[in-house]
């Protein structure tokens, strides 16, 4: 398997597998400006969740099939393929997306693409950025990006539902997205002072954004990081939400970076190891939290409603799990569930690959425990794999909106 090296950076095209959207094209501008030629792979459909299961046994998980999948599809349909390269991101820790690299690997052998060099980044292996070119500093850029990211996510699906002139709100985010990615390339945008002004700057468009705001169903987005972002990966669930007439919330991305600093601490708090992960994520916390703040309070000069910080979201799984809990999404995916119960978004859809035991004990697990704290929650848990059927998984969603507004009807009387 070919080594990446410094000196391919400006030669190669770093082909990264689609997830985020928004988040998506961000991170492109960053790479950009740090000196990568990058790609965000959009291909879709039944030829790439074919090669997967070609290349990939079928018992490793639904999203690692899907990423191995599109990478194979893409390289398969390009005319030249001997200067590109494949970034992947990695949980780290139990999650069998720590294998990704090892079967993306075997996958690129067996397809005859062993010559393809592969960049892996997960936060587990911080200490080996360098080694691709990337310094330490733009990993704050990075975090800059998933910040904006997830606010325009945050206040795109809070108007989508009820926007006046079909799109515009998607067309509001983009506009963002380019600004900020003309931003990023002259090295702007990334400073705590153009940050403030940007998020000012986003909340006020958006809050003068025409909208129809009337009385709908609100569902939640939880599960596994990959299905629950992943269009490929949840058959554009985002989309049929909001087309059934539902008004959706995605817990932003900046929660699971939260989640794996906080681990950190939670390690050497418990088994006393890890000193110095623990301090760096301290940092890397308090660096967040005045960014976090300031979205908060951005979007509080608007009509809509704040999303709640990540200490209050820590602390909501008491009760239910502990924090030493940290397979896959572990105690976040419970926190947030909590969370969105009690902000309204009592009708939640827990997303989850078949056979991902992590996401089935911290969601499918806890269902119970949560609808006897809280009667009028809605839960549902949907699989996805390569066998699930589309429209089974649709009739369960319609089934879940129609208790949604049976319920709703109820709260009016």
């Amino acid at each position: 398997m070919a080594k990446f090296t410094k000196e391919m950076r400006e030669k190669y095209t770093v082909l990264i597998p689609s997830m985020l959207d928004f988040h998506m094209q961000l991170f492109k501008g960053i790479f950009t400006q740090v000196g990568f030629k990058a790609e965000i792979m959009t291909n879709e459909g039944e030829d790439v969740v074919s090669e997967g299961l070609k290349y990939v046994h079928n018992d490793i998980c639904y999203p690692a099939l899907l990423v191995i999948g599109q990478c194979i599809d893409n390289l398969k349909k390009r005319e030249k393929t001997d200067d590109v390269a494949i970034l992947i991101s990695q949980t780290g820790g139990g999650c069998r997306a720590s294998n990704y690299k090892f079967l993306l690997k075997k996958a690129l052998k067996a397809a005859g693409y062993d010559y393809v060099p592969i960049l892996t980044f997960n936060f587990s292996e911080l200490h080996k950025v360098p080694e691709i070119g990337i310094k330490y500093s733009d990993l704050f850029k990075v975090l800059q990006a998933v910040f904006y990211g997830d606010m325009l996510m945050y206040l795109n699906n809070k108007t989508r539902s009820y926007e006046i002139v079909p799109g515009s709100s998607k067309e509001l985010t983009l506009k963002w997205i380019d600004i900020l990615m003309k931003q990023f390339s002259q090295n702007r945008g990334i400073s705590f002072k153009d940050f403030k002004k940007n998020t000012a700057a986003i909340a006020k468009d958006f809050d003068e954004l025409p909208v129809n705001i009337t009385q709908k169903p609100k569902v939640g987005v939880v599960g596994e990081i990959y299905i629950k972002y992943a269009a490929l990966g949840n058959n554009h669930l985002e989309e049929l939400l909001v087309d059934l007439g539902a008004e959706i919330c995605v817990p932003g991305l900046m929660g699971f970076i939260y989640y794996c600093l906080y681990n950190f601490t939670f390690d050497y708090k418990l088994y006393k190891k890890g000193w110095l992960m623990a301090i760096v994520s301290k940092i890397l916390i308090k660096y967040s939290n005045k960014r976090e703040k300031n979205i908060i309070d951005a979007i509080k000069n608007t009509k809509y409603e704040p999303m709640k910080n990540f200490s209050h979201t820590l602390e909501l799984c008491e009760g239910i799990l502990d924090h030493g809990t940290k397979m896959g999404e572990g105690w976040l995916l419970t926190s947030e569930m909590v969370e969105l119960v009690q902000t309204d978004y009592e009708n939640i859809i827990c997303a989850q690959p078949f056979g991902c035991l992590p996401n089935h004990i911290c969601g499918k697990g806890v269902m119970k425990k949560i609808k006897q704290m809280y009667p009028f929650a809605n839960i549902v848990a949907i699989d996805y794999d390569p066998s699930a059927t589309k429209v089974n998984q649709e009739n369960r969603i319609k089934l879940m909106l129609s208790i949604a507004r049976e319920n709703l009807s109820k709260k009016n009387k």
